[in-house]
C-alpha cells in the first residue's frame, strides 16, 4: 500500500486479505473446542471469541470505507491491529488458573 502512496485498490486489497484472513481465525476458533473435552479449559478459555468477531466486523467496514477514502481503510485496519497489539489472555489466564487449582487439591 505505502508504494502505492495508499491508492484506493491496493487499500481495498490489502481490506480482502485481512478479512479472508480473519474469517479463517474464526472458523479455526470454532472448530477447535469439538475437538476437546467437553468443559476442557480450551474451550471454556475460548468462550465466545468476541474480540475476533468485532476484528472481522471492523475489517469489514474498513474494506467498505476504502471505497469512501482509502485512509478511512488504513484508519479500521490499524484500529484492529492496535486490538490485537494486547495479547489475548484468555488462554494463559484459563491454564494458568486450572494450574494453581491443582497444586491446591
Amino acid at each position: 500500500m505505502g508504494e502505492n502512496h495508499f491508492a484506493q485498490w491496493p487499500v481495498v486489497i490489502y481490506g480482502i486479505v485481512l478479512l479472508m484472513a480473519s474469517i479463517a481465525y474464526f472458523i479455526m476458533v470454532q472448530s477447535l473446542p469439538p475437538l476437546h473435552k467437553k468443559g476442557s479449559a480450551l474451550a471454556s478459555a475460548i468462550g465466545a471469541d468476541r474480540k475476533g468477531i468485532i476484528s472481522t466486523i471492523i475489517y469489514l467496514v474498513g474494506l467498505v470505507l476504502s471505497f469512501v477514502h482509502p485512509l478511512l481503510g488504513v484508519g479500521c485496519y490499524f484500529i484492529v491491529a492496535a486490538m490485537w497489539f494486547i495479547p489475548d489472555g484468555r488462554i494463559e489466564k484459563k491454564i494458568h488458573d486450572t494450574n494453581e487449582s491443582s497444586k491446591i487439591t
